[in-house]
């Protein structure tokens, strides 16, 4: 086992990045009086997290290594498209929302988009990247074994799992005659929610390369954290609410549609 003061240092440093790093986008959010980008950056800083590390632990070379490429080959490429999404379609309607009720109780707008926002998310992002951080600090052992290439191809398969799921989401949304439609085939045919999937896919893959070290098995709690996150407080459980007033067929898909885990739906005979 490292030393508790390496531990120390590695988490305090990354839990200090975290709070500068939100303490800089609410500054640019208040500006731009606009929160919605903060999505992409949970991608991206989840990213961070696993490059910080890499230059601060003094782990097992290979593990370190695993970890770098497959967390940011995945935050990359989802931050990248959630910041497209926003600049294609404007402000998420929930953050609108949930930022114009603060207001109406007597909040400004900086004060409504630090507390709602930006100070709840900076821990939760330490606490979720912990798998790329307590997974790079130990130095043994020194190879990646057969639970950390299990992990590795958890991880990649959920990258593309979740790739696909918003690929055929955007080409769903670009036809015009698919407009208060809804999409469920691909993927979306067996589960709601693709993008979390794929998620939980890739954290509990970094989660299991970090497992082979004493130190990582501790890191379960960022995951465990993650899938609470999205099976409670997520957009998820907001915007099918909403959806299935405002969007014809969406509550017969709910209930034919696994919410997470992919499964073949329902029969329209089991539906009620």
């Amino acid at each position: 086992m490292p030393e508790l003061q390496d531990i120390a240092i590695v988490l305090g440093a990354n839990f200090a990045i975290c709070v500068v790093c939100f303490i800089a986008l609410w500054t640019v959010a208040c500006a731009i009086r606009d929160v919605t980008f903060v999505d992409a950056f949970w991608a991206i800083g989840l990213a961070l997290m696993a490059v910080t590390t890499f230059f601060l632990a003094d782990g097992a070379e290979a593990r370190q290594q695993l970890m770098l490429v497959v967390a940011v080959v995945w935050g990359l490429r989802l931050g990248l498209y959630i910041l497209w999404r926003w600049r294609s379609h404007g402000p998420d309607r929930r953050y609108v929302k949930m930022l114009a009720r603060a207001q109406e109780k007597g909040a400004s707008f900086p004060k409504a988009a630090w507390t709602n926002v930006f100070a709840l998310q900076a821990p939760l992002m330490w606490v979720v990247s912990l798998p790329v951080q307590l997974g790079q600090i130990s130095d043994q052992p020194t190879s990646i074994g057969m639970v950390g290439w299990i992990g590795a191809g958890l991880a990649v398969f959920g990258i593309l799992f979740e790739s696909l799921g918003d690929w055929q989401l955007v080409r769903f949304k670009a036809d015009p005659a698919n407009q208060d439609k809804v999409l469920s085939s691909g993927l979306w045919r067996y589960t709601r929610h693709p993008n979390y999937f794929g998620d939980l896919c890739v954290w509990f893959g970094l989660f299991l390369i970090a497992a082979e070290t004493t130190l990582g098995l501790f890191s379960i709690v960022g995951w465990l954290v993650l899938l609470v996150l999205f099976l409670k407080y997520s957009g998820g459980p907001s915007y099918e609410k909403r959806l299935t007033y405002h969007r014809p067929g969406y509550a017969d898909y709910i209930a034919r549609t696994s919410s997470l885990v992919p499964w073949p739906p329902k029969a329209t005979s089991d539906v009620k």
